[in-house]
Parts: C-alpha cells; sequence; structure tokens
C-alpha cells in the first residue's frame, strides 16, 4: 500500500508541476480556476467521481491570508459517512498535494488543523475519502502569494537549530474512552528548493517532511504523507480517542531519511508541556 502511495504521489507531483509552468497568470479568474482544478482532478483521482462534500466535510482558510507561509487551515468531517481519509490541495502550488491523512482505528476523525505555504491567489480543496471509498469535497479560495518562496529563517543553520524536536499539548481533561484533541508541534524547517539563502544568495536544496505517523499505545492514530506545501515548523491538531491511559508515539520521516521520533505520557504534565530532541540521524 505504501508503495502504491509514493508512486501515485511521484505520478502526481511531476504531472502538477507541468500544470503549474503552464498556468495562466490570471488564475484568480473563475473559469481558468475551474479548469486547471478539472486538470488537478485527472492527475491525482483518475477514474473517480467527485461529490459535493456539503454536510460532510468543510474547509475552512482565510479569504486574505496574513502570512503567505503560514496559512492556516481546519477541515471538519461529520459523522454522517465514516472517513477513512482526507487530501489537502493548494491548487496553485508547485505542489499542489499538500497533504494526504489516513486515519487509524484510533483517531477521532472529526476535525484536522495545520499551516501551509501558498504560492499563488488559488482556490484550496479537502477531499474526504469515506470507508466505502466515495470522494467528497469542499472548496476555499484564498488571497495569498510567496509563501513558497519565503525563508525559513534569518539563516539556514538557525531553521536547522533543534530539527525533530517535538511537543505535544493534549486540549481538555483527559477522560478514558472519550475523544480529545492533541496540538502536535514539529521542529523542522521543511524547505522546498524555492527559498534562497539570505546570506550566500543561493538556493537552499529542498530538505522537508515526508510522512509523519501518530499512535496511541500502538494503534495508529494517523499517517501523513506530505510534501513541500507544509510551513516551517509544522504544527498539526488532530483527533484521538486514548481508551486508558498510555502512550501517545509520533515518528517524522523526511525527505533526506532521516527519521525522528518521540513518546507523550497521556495524560499527565509531561503530555501538555514535555518535549524533547528527537532520536534518530540521516539514514536511520
Amino acid at each position: 500500500m505504501g508503495t502504491v502511495k509514493q508512486s501515485l504521489l511521484a505520478t502526481f507531483i511531476t504531472v502538477a508541476m507541468i500544470f503549474s509552468a503552464a498556468a495562466p497568470a490570471d488564475d484568480d479568474d473563475a473559469a481558468n480556476r475551474a479548469s486547471r482544478w478539472q486538470a488537478l482532478q485527472k492527475a491525482l483521482f483518475p477514474g473517480r467521481s467527485l461529490q459535493d462534500g456539503a454536510g460532510i466535510v468543510k474547509l475552512d482558510a482565510p479569504p486574505r491570508a496574513l502570512d503567505a507561509a503560514l496559512v492556516p487551515i481546519t477541515v471538519a468531517l461529520s459523522t454522517v459517512k465514516p472517513i477513512q481519509g482526507v487530501y489537502l490541495v493548494i491548487d496553485n502550488n508547485p505542489s499542489p498535494l499538500a497533504a494526504h491523512f489516513t486515519f487509524g482505528p484510533k483517531a477521532d476523525p472529526h476535525s484536522l488543523k495545520m499551516r501551509v505555504r501558498v504560492d499563488a491567489y488559488t482556490d484550496m480543496h479537502a477531499i474526504a475519502e469515506s470507508q466505502d471509498g466515495q470522494l467528497f469535497v469542499a472548496t476555499r479560495f484564498v488571497k495569498a502569494s510567496g509563501g513558497c518562496s519565503a525563508p525559513a529563517g534569518s539563516d539556514d543553520s538557525a531553521a536547522l537549530a533543534d530539527i525533530g524536536r517535538m511537543k505535544l499539548h493534549i486540549i481538555g481533561e483527559f477522560v478514558a474512552g472519550k475523544p480529545d484533541q492533541a496540538v502536535l508541534m514539529v521542529r523542522h524547517p521543511n524547505f522546498n528548493g524555492m527559498q534562497m539563502n539570505q546570506i550566500t544568495r543561493y538556493y537552499t536544496p529542498p530538505h522537508f517532511i515526508r510522512s509523519i505517523d501518530a499512535t496511541y499505545e500502538g494503534g495508529s492514530i494517523f499517517h501523513l504523507d506530505s510534501d513541500i506545501s507544509m510551513s516551517t515548523d509544522p504544527v498539526i491538531t488532530f483527533g484521538f480517542v486514548p481508551q486508558a491511559k498510555g502512550q501517545l508515539k509520533v515518528v517524522v520521516k523526511d525527505s533526506k531519511d532521516a527519521m525522528f521520533d518521540q513518546s507523550f505520557d497521556v495524560p499527565g504534565s509531561g503530555a501538555a508541556t514535555s518535549s524533547a530532541a528527537a532520536s534518530g540521524a540521516p539514514g536511520a
């Protein structure tokens, strides 16, 4: 299954970058946006139909972002249909497929929050995949530009400081068997190859998070396949259902084959405030 996902992702990125190079300058025009979305649908979901997601999936993002490199988005999912995964597509980004979440048995998949980079005025699409394989889509138009080329910090060495370090904050009071939410913070520059080093004036090579796995007591909460559209030092809010006290573990892998992992006790003061340098190294 992982090989299929990687193959799909690689194929889609290649096709999407071709579309990006040929995109018309006036992408805020509704007809051009619709045409581009049709092309992206064929590349990402070949042979599949997408239904209106009203009542099933809702995408929220600021109509005009304050910072194009840190655009907050929220995906809300209803209980009408059991959902197995969510795709986030930022149509006019160089690599439009920003994220693909696959939910596990420990998940409470009703709300997701994260921060992304936006390169130009664009439609965003959240596509929820039900457990029976149907696709439901929600759309949001966002005015933002320049987020993909915005530097991750004053210099690359500063942006790389404490790479892989994680923090986890549990929202609300722990009640065994009841849904709860957690805020995960990961220290990572997510260089996408489009950012210029402010000191050397050379473009910084890509170095970004490829995947995140969150588990609770060995059971999957979510698996995230990511790409260059995720913000620097990503913050992800997600739901899970702890049946008893235990450990929430996060494993992060990046494009240089570095792996970082951290475990957090739930409940307890450690779950709300603890952080530690992640283990792992390139090739680990």
